[in-house]
Formats: C-alpha cells, structure tokens, sequence
C-alpha cells in the first residue's frame, strides 16, 4: 500500500466545558468532547489518536459502553447541542458512525449506556428539553426510543444505568435540579418509578452505579458540597415480613418490588454514607472501574469526586471500621481560573484526571516509590475557542498560536528519554489576555507582536527562563540561543498585576527572598501584596497547567497605538526589521495599513489605499513588497523604496492594485500567500475563486521601478467552497511546480500542484495532489495554514548522534517530509506531515 500524501503529526485541542464530557475507557483511552468533535486521546503516548466528526453542535457528553469482561470497548455514545446522539462502533480499528438518535427538542447534556440481552445496547439520554429518553439500538443500525419522562420544568443533570443485581432488569437513576435522585426500572416493557431518594439540599449535579457482588451501590453529588452513597440490595421473601425490631438502631431501608416475566424480587434501598470534605459544588463522581479476575469481576470500593474548589477527592472505607474516609486529595493551585467540571480515574486506578472550566485537562499519577502520593502528569493541552492565527518560529523549531479563548500558546516536540518518537506538547504561554486574541507576527525567534479586540498592538519577548528550557528540550546549546537573544538584560520571567492586562518582568532581584527586617518594614501599601507569582522553572518534562497559567508567561516590551479599531491582521518581514498591522474598517481612513519599525517601535509610515478591513497582508520572502487582500475584494502591492541619505529606514510606495473593474474576485478575499521565490502571490476568497497573479519580478528587466503588469497567471482554480486560508509551500516539487495548500470554509484542507508554464487557459496548469479525510480534517473552518519553513519534521533531525551510518539516506529520507500547520474555528491546533514523494 502507497504511503499516505498526508499523515496527521499532532492535534492540540482541550475538553468542552460541560460536566459530563470526558469518559476513560477499559482500553486506556480518554475519549473527550472538544467543539462539534470527540477527540480520543492515549495518555500512555501523550497523542490524540482520532478525531470523530459527525454532530453539528457542541458535544457536551461522551461515554464508553463498557463491556461485561473489562475487554477495551467497542462502542462509544456522545451527545450535543445538535439534540442528537451519535453512538460510534469499531470497524477494522477505527470509529464510525453506528447509530444516530434523533428525538430531543433540546441539547442532550448527560447520556449513559449499557449492554442488555445478546448485544443490543440501552441507552438513557438527559435533554434540556426537560426530558429523559430511552433507546434500544439493534444490531442493524436502528434505534427506537422505548420511553420518554417528562419532568414538567425540572432539568435532569445527570443520568446513569446498571441492571438489577441478580436479573437482567434495568434500573435508571436520574439526578436534577429538585435535589433528588429518582430510581425508575424497566419491567414487562414497561417504566415504572420506583422511588426518589431524599436527601440532597440544593441540585444533584452526578449519578454513577456501581455492581458489588450481589449488590449495587449509587453515588449522588450535589451543589450543597457533599456526596451520598446509597445501597440497593435484593431482599429474600421472608426478610421482607419480618417485624420491625424496635430495640435495634439501624438505617432507613426504602422497599419496591419488580415483576419480570411473572417473577417478583423485592430490593431494598438505604442510605450508606454522607461524604463531607469539598468546600464548593461537587460536579462529577466516578467509581473505580472494576477489575476482571480469575472469571469473576471484582469492584474495589473506592469513589472519585471532583468539585469547583478545584480539588479532587478519592474516598474509600477504612479497613477496620468501614467508615469511608479522604485517602487522596489532589488539586490545582493558582491562576485565576475556576475548578473542575467532572473527574474520571484509568482502569487500573494508576491515574486520575478532572477537566476544569477552561477545559485543560489534569492528570495525576500514582508514585510508584512513595505510598498513598500521587503527582501531577503530562497531558494533552489546546486552546477551548476559536484559534485564530498561527506563525512557526523562523527556524522551523515551534509555533505559537492566538485564540479567541485570550491566550497565546507555544508548542514544539519533546522527546522522552526512551521514546521512539517525539510528541507536541504546549511548553509556554505567553499571554493570558483579558481580550479575545486576533493575530500574531514573530519577529526573530524570541519576539512577537500580538493584537486582539483592542486598538493596542503588544510586543513581548521571551524571558531568560524560557530561553534556558528551550535549549533543554530542543537540544540547542544554551549559550548558542542566548547570545542570538539580547541575554544581559534579559528578565528572568513575568508576571500579571492582579487587575492589569500587561505582563511585567521579573528580574533576578524580585526573586531574592526577603530578609525578616525588610519585611518588618513596609515601604508603600503595594509591598504588603507580592504582585509576582512567578517561580522560575527547571523543565524536565512538558509542564502542566497551573504552571503554564503563571509560570510561563512572557514579559511585554513594548505597546503601539495608532489604530482607531480592533486589531484584524498583522505581518513581519523575514529581515526583521518591519512589522505591518491593520484593524477592523468600515471606512477608508481606518482602513490603512500602518508599519512599525521593529528597532525603534516608531510608526514609520501609513499606507491608505482599501476601502474595507485588510483581512490579511504578507511580505514577499526577499522582503521588497507587501502584499495587502481586503473585505473590498481587491489587493495592492506595495513596493520598498530605495534607501536615501534622507530617509534611512524602509519605506514603502503603492506598486499596483486591483480596482472595481479588474478585481476578479466577487466577495471577500480571506488569504494570500508568496511563493517561495518571490515571483507570483496567491489570492483566496469566500468566492470560492484560488487564483495565482506575477510576474511580480522580471529578472532581466534593467530598469527596476516601472511596475510590470501583473495579471493573472493561472487559470482561476474553483475550490468548491469558501478558500478562507491559502498557503505555498516553501520548497518546490521535485518537477519545479510549486505546492499550495487551500483551507475551506468546510474544515478540509486541499492540497494542488501549480506549474507555471502549462497553458492556463485550458486548466491544465493545477493538479490536485491529496486532500485531509474526514478524520484529519477540522470539524469548522480552516483559519490560517502556514508551512513549516524548512524540509523535515521537527524532532526528528536531531536523535540519530551516535553510530550513525545509514545518516545520508537518513537526511535525504528527512527532507522528502513537509509541514503544515493549521488553526481551526473548531479549537484546534493540527500539525500534518506531507510527504513529497508520494506526491
């Protein structure tokens, strides 16, 4: 089999916010919702491994439906905001889409599932419609919903299954907004409500069955921050009749009787414990998952509780007494963020993991040396809104990428010591924004400017601690990476005023503990409270949350003001020394491009020119033109100007331009992008129009300031829906064609040949060469594409050091590869490998 054109590198992308949305599988797998997907994630290899694309709303719960044997599980349930529910099957290793289950009029928010008789599967769903449903799906692709529950103006939050101990009878239990948890079961096709549960004071926010022996215990959690365990057991006909014996204190047994086929079995339910020890709402309780030993199935008691006073609890009874107590308590610290939504523990109770209200998940692992410590884990990290611009750092080494969720993130590859292959993992972020971020230019390695929903454009610069980590994981030398930094003055980190937006540097003196006498002595009111939260870090594996949101930020350097509008777009020129920016426009004076110099951070010119917004701007690579597309649906093409004695820095003189009668596009134009070579651009718009324009350089030309003609030069390329990102790839195809990539409004990303000298009249001068499957593809539109600016795959380069002979076809293996970043309205941030001779 040939290899594939485009094979998915890494995907970064994090959890809804929604209580019920991740669910840990008996095969180790995290599956969670992330936007419109669900995302599943290995936490052994640290990587999504696929991404399931089939509701059309925010998915707001996942589970797996576990087997009888602990075997991995073949089926997974999800539901969304799209009232849908989507059950996914295995088929020859990957997900499909089994069954869709079509009814509610509201978004489903809880879901559970469990097999019953052969292998249908019964499904309970809680919809914001105020509904609970039943399905049956069969075995030919069909779901029938066996019973709806209505309550009235009541919400269900959560819903959970499990069959009555010694039968095959289903037993539902439903948590809601009355603070009670009703039991229902199914019988003779029938649903009957058997009881509700008092006891809960405020709403029930989780339900989970657990099957112990001969009985099943219930765990309930509510917002008045405590959790009751409940016991249900099977009672013989004659305990049933005995007299109550009043000299024994014992608890209230609630008694229901269930006819199944003519046969009648009497349970009891009662009240095992009330856990008291979270201090604000407990969102979330998951049982340890049962073990399959010697035949038999074996629950080990121990509970899992997640809460908003961002700390997760594991309780378990005593040995001796069988009080349930606290055994572990874990959280996060710091940061200005809010607690967890729900928590799920692995299969062999070696790992937890909450998702929090910015959906970062947490993951801690059992020590393997110290008894009952746990300590925090790598995970998967990924921005939780829109990702809205991307750029790689000028050696091709990591890429940083802005959201709309107010952060900037970077990422790179980390290599583990005995790993075989490198992962991505988020190392830094840089700012954490009280406004929704826009766009991003790097200028060097170690600076960016920013913009986001404000007039302000925002410099930052990589402190000292971030330099020396880099080195670590990228395996560079230190001292190489200082030195191309300005290092002397470097600061050491940076931290964020508790009410500011800008983040201020921390030096090595604000570091130096205090002495007893200096701190006896208040200077002013502001040194009774430290504003830095920074604690230098030494990097020996990706870090996780809490230390990205206070650790890893980057000071800002510089502001510039100038725009009347929110910042839309921004670009730098590969020699560093010009950055352009452009804000949202409804009128032509706002609608100026303006340029800053990247030594003096001075405005240096304002170029007037589009009527509408500049949707996006690039320098060509030789840094002599900057090519403006506007929401006017025209472009302009700048040209540097000649340095004079007068004016010695850059300036820049409008070289030509489309009008109202030779604009070819008819709506927006979204993208553009230069070829490597600076010759032609490429121009991409919600028309659904790719077109290639040049020749922007005559090489024989003497007289180099008469602007030739530029026209189109290819036949116009319909891509079949909006073309909102259009990229050229900077290394040329083997036959000198040049390679694009096209991001569609749809999520799929194309990928065409372009040969200059074919007839463009006929067509024949675009060739489709491999497009993103339904799987690799984003679920929502393709934001912004760049590729990598070297041949290869990051992390790959570098770890053949010794013994190395078969290093030539290694290299010459190496440079066949590509990389495509690209970012996603549906969250994500995905990498891709290309390779250039399957091409």
């Amino acid at each position: 089999m040939a290899a594939p054109v485009i094979e998915t590198c890494h995907v970064a992308c994090c959890a809804n916010r929604t209580p019920n949305v991740v669910s840990w599988g008996r095969g180790g797998t995290i599956a969670f919702g992330t936007c419109t997907s669900v995302a599943l994630y290995d936490p052994q290899e640290r990587r999504v491994v696929a991404v399931l694309n089939g509701h059309t709303g925010r998915v707001n719960t996942v589970q797996w439906i576990h087997r009888q044997d602990c075997a991995p599980e073949s089926h997974l349930v999800s539901g969304g905001s799209d009232n849908r529910l989507i059950v996914w099957e295995v088929k020859n290793g990957k997900f499909i889409q089994s069954v869709e289950c079509k009814g509610h009029t509201g978004p489903v928010c809880a879901v559970d599932a469990i097999y019953v008789e052969d292998s249908k599967i019964l499904v309970a769903s809680s919809a914001s419609d105020s509904t609970v449903r039943l399905w049956l799906c069969n075995e030919a692709k069909e779901a029938e919903c066996l019973h709806t529950l209505s309550f009235g103006t009541s919400f269900m939050m959560d819903v959970s299954l499990a069959l009555l101990p010694g039968s095959r009878v289903p037993i539902l239990a439903c948590g809601g907004d009355n603070s009670q948890v009703h039991l229902y079961v199914q019988s003779n096709g029938e649903l009957q409500k058997t009881m509700s549960l008092q006891g809960h004071e405020d709403w029930v926010r989780g339900v989970a069955w657990a099957s112990l022996g001969g009985e099943l215990l219930l765990a309930s959690c509510s917002q008045d921050c405590l959790i009751r365990v409940w016991r249900l057991c099977a009672k013989s006909g004659t305990d049933a009749r005995i007299e109550d014996n009043l000299t024994i204190i014992k608890m209230k047994e609630d008694v229901f009787e269930v006819k199944d086929r003519d046969v009648s079995s009497v349970f009891a339910v009662s009240l095992e414990t009330v856990l008291a020890g979270h201090e604000n709402w407990v969102y979330g309780v998951h049982w340890q998952p049962p073990l399959y030993k010697g035949g038999e199935l074996q629950q080990s008691l121990s509970l899992l509780s997640a809460s908003m006073d961002k700390t997760m609890i594991l309780w378990a009874p005593e040995e001796g007494s069988g009080v349930w107590v606290e055994q572990v308590r874990v959280g996060e610290v710091g940061g200005n963020t809010l607690g967890f939504y729900g928590c799920q523990m692995s299969p062999d109770g070696s790992m937890i993991v909450a998702h929090a209200f910015h959906g970062a998940l947490h993951l801690w692992c059992k020590d393997k040396d110290k008894e009952g410590h746990w300590r925090p884990g790598v995970v998967i990290s990924g921005h939780f809104n829109e990702v809205q611009d991307l750029s790689w750092d000028p050696e091709g080494e990591f890429i940083l990428s802005v959201g709309s969720d107010q952060t900037t993130r970077l990422f790179t590859p980390w290599r583990k010591q005995d790993a075989k292959q490198a992962t991505w993992h988020e190392i830094s972020r840089p700012q954490i924004h009280g406004y929704d971020m826009q766009c991003l230019a790097m200028v060097g390695r170690f600076q960016f400017v920013s913009g986001a929903d404000e007039k302000v454009l925002r410099v930052f610069q990589a402190p000292r601690n971030f330099v020396e980590n880099f080195a670590n994981i990228s395996g560079t030398s230190r001292e190489k990476l200082l030195t191309s930094s300005d290092s002397a003055n470097l600061p050491e980190g940076a931290s964020t005023p508790a009410l500011g937006l800008s983040n201020k540097a921390v030096f090595q003196g604000d570091l130096a503990p205090k002495t007893n006498e200096e701190e006896r002595q208040f200077n002013s009111v502001s040194d009774q409270y430290q504003e830095s939260y920074f604690h230098p870090l030494i990097m020996t594996e990706p870090p996780p949350e809490d230390h990205l949101l206070q650790n890893t930020l980057w000071p800002e350097v510089q502001k510039l003001y100038g725009h009347g509008f929110e910042m839309f777009c921004l670009a730098s020129d590969s020699a560093r020394a010009v950055v352009a920016s452009a804000c949202k426009a409804s009128k032509a004076e706002h609608a100026a491009v303006l340029l800053w110099s990247t030594a003096t951070w001075r405005q240096l010119q304002m170029l007037p020119c589009h009527t509408l917004t500049v949707t996006q701007m690039a320098f060509s690579p030789d840094a002599q033109l900057l090519l403006a597309v506007s929401r006017d649906r025209t472009w302009s093409l700048w040209r540097r100007n000649l340095p004079t004695p007068e004016s010695p820095e850059p300036q820049f003189s409008l070289y030509a331009h489309t009008g109202k009668d030779t604009a070819i596009h008819s709506r927006i134009i979204w993208s553009c992008d230069w070829s490597p070579d600076s010759k032609y651009f490429v121009t991409s718009s919600r028309d659904k129009k790719v077109i290639v324009w040049g020749p922007c350089r005559l090489e024989d030309s003497v007289d180099t300031m008469l602007p030739p003609e530029i026209k189109p030069c290819s036949s116009i390329l319909d891509v079949g829906d909006s073309a909102t990102a259009v990229a050229f790839c900077p290394v040329l195809c083997s036959d000198n064609s040049y390679l694009l990539a096209v991001g569609l409004e749809c999520g799929r990303i194309l990928l065409y040949r372009w040969s200059p000298g074919q007839e463009p009249a006929r067509g024949h001068d675009w060739s489709s060469c491999g497009e993103t499957d339904i799987s690799q593809s984003h679920a929502l539109r393709v934001k912004r594409l760049r590729w990598r600016p070297r041949t290869g795959r990051v992390g790959q380069e570098n770890h053949k050091k010794d013994g190395q002979t078969d290093g030539e076809s290694e290299v010459e293996e190496e440079s066949s590869w590509v990389q495509l970043a690209s970012a996603g309205a549906d969250h994500s941030v995905k990498i891709f490998n290309i390779n250039k001779r399957a091409l």
